[in-house]
């Protein structure tokens, strides 16, 4: 068993339910989702992208797969294995039908509330964006490229996020490509990186750099994504605008660190940025790298940068 009984009904306590017999995957109401079904608001990504807050489904194929620890994750890094031994683990359908089934169960209780939109309701429970940013890393799944296509079948969009420790299955993404991938790109240098990410394999930071390289070689919106920890990675601007600018990417998010979850085992209140720090950083990276602050959601505390506002998706 990969994740041993105890911890399953903490995670299960947590809002977590797992699809299949393997316990490498499963979903978790975000809340956004449930912001949306009463609407109280949406997630950045719809503000940024189109995506449909209410029609999210949130989800993992590897929660307890991950080469990083990182400290400012949220999610509880004391399960995870840097990779997949074993050769036990469930079908892309069987993880998608799950989900999709956890998905109904876990907002149910919506169907008894006066404040609920009647519209989103019955929308709700049939989610049409998967996104593969639950837990672990996606790519890590043995059957990543399988599952993309899965969703695809379904009529799904896919936002699908990756650390970038594995090029060699970065690479072949090009046989079926997320709607939009995200790499994280959490410190500017080797030694911000060792120090905020907590690598677990050999050559992280080289082999984050060669998933950048790659990046050329997909044909898919692509973006960065920062997560802006007080006092650890927000520094050192220059040197994220010149990975930046070598990278073919679309956009870049930076996002602050939210004091929230097992991250507040690791870190303090006062890693979060405030909203001036944010901005600050934000700004100057955009500058040194060419690009401009095209859209913002302060609520979520993400600025979104680029050379021109995201075509919305159709969803």
């Amino acid at each position: 068993m990969l994740i041993s009984e105890t911890k399953k009904k903490d995670m299960e306590k947590k809002g977590y339910r797992f699809s299949g017999q393997h316990l490498h995957s499963g979903n978790k109401i975000c809340h956004w989702t449930r912001k949306s079904i009463v609407d109280d608001g949406v997630c950045y990504k719809e503000e940024f992208y189109g995506i449909k807050s209410h029609r999210c489904l949130q989800m993992s194929p590897a929660i307890p797969y991950c080469q990083h620890k990182c400290l400012f994750c949220w999610r509880d890094t004391e399960i995870t294995k840097t990779s997949w031994d074993s050769d036990d683990y469930d079908d892309p359908k069987t993880i998608i039908e799950d989900c999709i089934a956890n998905q109904k169960q876990l907002l149910c209780g919506f169907f008894g509330n006066e404040n609920a939109n009647p519209k989103k309701l019955d929308e709700c429970l049939t989610p049409n964006n998967a996104a593969i940013s639950l837990a672990g890393e996606p790519l890590l799944y043995p059957e990543i490229n399988q599952l993309l296509r899965e969703f695809e079948k379904k009529d799904f969009t896919t936002f699908l996020v990756s650390n970038g420790e594995r090029p060699d299955l970065l690479k072949k993404l090009e046989d079926e490509e997320p709607t939009q991938l995200y790499i994280s790109l959490d410190a500017p240098n080797k030694d911000v990186y060792r120090k905020v990410c907590l690598p677990q394999v050999e050559n992280g930071w080289e082999k984050l750099n060669e998933s950048l390289e790659l990046l050329s070689t997909l044909d898919t919106r692509k973006v960065l994504r920062i997560t802006s920890v007080n006092e650890l990675n927000m520094l050192n601007t220059d040197e994220y605008a010149k990975i930046i600018d070598k990278t073919d990417i679309d956009y870049v998010e930076i996002k602050a660190y939210m004091f929230v979850g097992d991250s507040r085992n690791r870190l303090k209140w006062e890693n979060m940025p405030t909203t001036k720090e944010l901005h600050d950083f934000a700004y100057d990276v955009a500058s040194k790298a060419g690009l401009d602050v095209i859209n913002e959601v302060e609520k979520s505390r993400v600025l979104l940068l680029g050379d021109k506002l995201p075509t919305k998706y159709n969803n």
